[in-house]
């Protein structure tokens, strides 16, 4: 396998990329959107995390995280695939922010692979570990980026998941501990910190229905996830202020704008109400002081057996900003099941009028989504960023390293239209966050799935940049 190689072309490390594509810059027109109109103090960005690009899996000390464990499990990913090599970034991080500052983004969002920090999960801190990481800041505050660091992007520690991970209230020293050292090894350069990815993803996807790491199932074990990743959520900003006052601090929800199937239907609007209420509220209303809507979805009513004395108090902390990500609508409908079945949302492929429309995920794509997310978020009166939006598409590498992603280069143009609308309607948005820079590791998907702006050929660990990426150098630097 080629690590290292690099090609050079104008100054831009791209590994495979051709002067063809990089000179049809010209021909992918901006249409009537324009950085500027953003304001000049807007943030642009790419989002990715160490588990779907480092690779690395248990070299310089890296323990193992509940991904590298399941993975492994037959079945668990659609392609057989594991995170052993990824995108191989742990090597390769030089020439994938090299070229990243050459597209023009201001900001490089990552994160921290918990077991590269705490091999064991606590106490033992392994230095090299630390070094990767100081590595990368560096390299990305030289090439004129912000690096913005997610502390927990769904890699747990296997050895705490073997004493019940996130359900165990032990998390809450576990993952303080893990915070500190953070903040005390990386708070001097790094001022922008992301507590949690989508913690509804990572405890409904990990310990309700089983479909990602660690794979666990059951009502009970989620309430109990909640309850902690909220105490934990809320817990990880205290520690990162009391260590690094100046912090920009916040932390990230997955969104989704839940419409009714038919909004002249009681049955279908209090289906909307409890979609809306899992998807979108169960994790950001307990940190503004707001407790869990239990109202709205009686279904969490046992969440109350959790709570101990002094608990709602710690559930609430002020963060700076918080990061929305979003990908598509939901449109609910009446079911006897509660809605973490998913049974009272209408699937994707009733909602247009042919397959071909849906990305590769099976998502419809649906613009005006992201602008009715912003808009209900921004009641909340916390500033917002979009920390993560884009799509996944059959992409084809060409012999001259070219990829015509045009679907992909239409959704962000769509996407970030409605972006705009709201901003331009007085909503507190600060930055746009793009997933992904590069085709990665797509969780339980593996490799199929291709995200990037930059196409990634796992078997040589090339790079092409896409038109996609293209549009998006073009838009950022005129």
């Amino acid at each position: 396998m080629d690590r290292r190689s690099a090609l050079k072309l104008g100054g831009i490390i791209a590994l495979g990329l051709s002067l063809k594509p990089y000179r049809a810059l010209a021909q992918l027109s901006m249409e009537d959107l324009n950085k500027m109109k953003f304001g000049p103090d807007f943030l642009w960005g790419t989002a990715t995390a160490a588990t779907q690009i480092e690779g690395a899996w248990n070299e310089d000390g890296k323990g193992l995280s509940i991904w590298d464990t399941f993975a492994k499990k037959e079945g668990k990913i659609k392609d057989g695939s594991n995170v052993e090599v990824a995108c191989d970034f742990y090597h390769k991080y030089e020439e994938d922010i090299d070229l990243m500052a050459s597209l023009g983004f201001d900001v490089f969002r990552f994160s921290v692979a918990w077991t590269r920090i705490l091999p064991y999960g606590t106490q033992y801190v392994n230095q090299r570990g630390i070094d990767f990481y100081n590595r990368v800041i560096d390299y990305t505050l030289a090439k004129g980026m912000q690096p913005w660091l997610t502390l927990y992007h769904w890699d747990l520690p296997q050895l705490l998941q073997d004493k019940g991970g996130w359900a165990n209230r032990e998390v809450i020293s576990w993952f303080s501990e893990y915070v500190e050292v953070c903040a005390k090894h990386f708070g001097d350069r790094v001022k922008n910190w992301m507590v949690f990815n989508e913690p509804m993803a990572f405890t409904g996807l990990g310990y309700l229905s089983g479909m990602h790491a660690p794979g666990e199932r059951g009502l009970n074990k989620f309430l109990k996830t909640v309850h902690y990743v909220s105490l934990c959520q809320a817990e990880g900003g205290r520690i990162l202020r009391k260590n690094i006052p100046d912090a920009n601090i916040g932390t990230t929800f997955s969104v989704t704008a839940v419409e009714a199937k038919d909004p002249s239907k009681k049955k279908h609007v209090i289906a909307a109400r409890k979609a809306d209420a899992m998807f979108n509220r169960l994790f950001i209303e307990p940190s503004l002081g707001m407790g869990y809507p239990i109202e709205d979805l009686p279904i969490i009513k046992g969440i109350e057996k959790f709570i101990e004395e002094g608990d709602k108090e710690k559930l609430a902390f002020k963060f700076d900003f918080i990061g929305l990500q979003n990908y598509f609508r939901t449109v609910a409908k009446f079911s006897l099941w509660p809605p973490f079945m998913w049974a009272n949302v209408v699937k994707a492929e009733k909602l247009v009028k042919d397959k071909s429309e849906l990305t590769a995920m099976g998502w419809e794509v649906s613009p005006k989504g992201i602008y009715d997310i912003i808009k209900q978020f921004d009641k909340y009166g916390v500033p917002m960023y979009i920390t993560e939006n884009g799509a996944a598409f059959e992409d084809h590498l060409n012999a001259d390293g070219s990829v015509h992603d045009v679907k992909r280069v239409q959704f962000f143009k769509d996407y970030l239209k409605n972006v705009l609308q709201a901003k331009e309607e007085g909503a507190d948005l600060r930055g746009y966050f793009l997933w992904t820079f590069m085709d990665n590791f797509e969780w339980a998907e593996g490799y199929e799935p291709r995200f990037g702006i930059v196409y990634n050929d796992f078997n040589t660990q090339r790079r092409y940049v896409k038109d996609s990426g293209l549009w998006w150098q073009n838009f950022l630097k005129n």
